[in-house]
């Protein structure tokens, strides 16, 4: 969950890191005593989210800053619809900008992705995710605007649950132990509450996975008649996960196969930052 507190801390970082010693173009040629008024204005259609990081960046630069957001995080919003109104010095209205907008738009382009993937499988039954393939110290943030767009998060971190994938499984093979029992064994040192996950790229692991007693089974990288011959495989004793080449084209035909999760880091990688644009008007002006 994005709290209060993680969302000041990466936004003072931005803020610092935008204006290290101050604004020297706004102190130079603004007024100390001006004020502004500034509307965040979509200029495409989209999903909202990052309002409560968008509003973070003016308040830390200075509280006497005032946002009203007139959209909230995950509603649908057309172009030319105005988000937030933003009034208060006018210095820290130019100094807080582009952070603000920057987390904006990428947050709602997180978000507008994710509706556009939980649309196209309406009516499957099946859940979107993202997955941990984040910008770094942004995950929390992009977490957030999946969920906005109606998706579903997977593991935030490494220390959240069990997921061995390929590379952990040839480890394991090199030193002489089977996936089945190399599975067995971990859930011996599990507490009952923390699930397993297991990667495979073929059909004939999955019999031996669930011999092993994993909860999960990402099937990853599989054609869609294979996806189908999983499903079948697993036969309900296990929740099945897709991943791997899902795009907005493939996405309803790999919900179609019978998986229960379709898992995708184009939700977080491989998005466009929305059009949000940020007028700014002197009062008194």
């Amino acid at each position: 969950m994005l709290t209060d507190s993680h969302t000041d801390r990466v936004v003072q970082l931005a803020l610092d890191e935008d204006a290290p010693w101050g604004d020297i173009t706004s102190e130079t040629f603004i007024p100390a005593d001006a004020v502004a008024t500034a509307i965040l204005s979509a200029r495409e259609p989209g999903v909202l989210a990052g309002s409560t990081v968008f509003a973070a960046a003016f308040r830390l630069t200075d509280a006497v800053t005032r946002v009203d957001l007139h959209v909230a995080d995950g509603e649908r919003f057309d172009a030319g619809a105005t988000l937030a109104t933003v009034s208060g010095p006018a210095r820290a209205l130019l100094r807080a900008e582009r952070i603000g907008l920057n987390f904006c738009q990428r947050l709602s382009g997180v978000a507008t992705a994710t509706r556009a993937f939980v649309d196209a499988v309406e009516g499957t039954g099946v859940r979107i995710a993202d997955t941990r393939k984040t910008t770094p110290g942004l995950r929390a943030l992009e977490r957030h605007a999946v969920q906005c767009g109606g998706g579903r998060n997977h593991r935030f971190s490494l220390s959240d649950a069990v997921m061995a994938k390929d590379n952990h499984l040839a480890v394991l093979t090199a030193r002489g132990m089977s996936v089945t029992d190399a599975i067995s064994t971990a859930r011996s040192r599990l507490g009952h509450t923390t699930s397993i996950e297991v990667e495979v790229d073929r059909l004939d692991q999955i019999e031996p996975v669930i011999a092993g007693g994993a909860d999960i089974i990402m099937l990853d990288n599989f054609t869609l008649d294979e996806l189908r011959t999983g499903v079948d495989l697993v036969a309900g004793r296990a929740v099945v996960e897709a991943s791997g080449n899902v795009t907005l084209e493939t996405v309803r035909s790999i919900a179609e196969t019978g998986v229960d999760v379709i898992s995708s880091g184009a939700l977080t990688h491989s998005v466009r930052s929305l059009d949000l644009g940020l007028d700014v008007t002197l009062e008194g002006v």
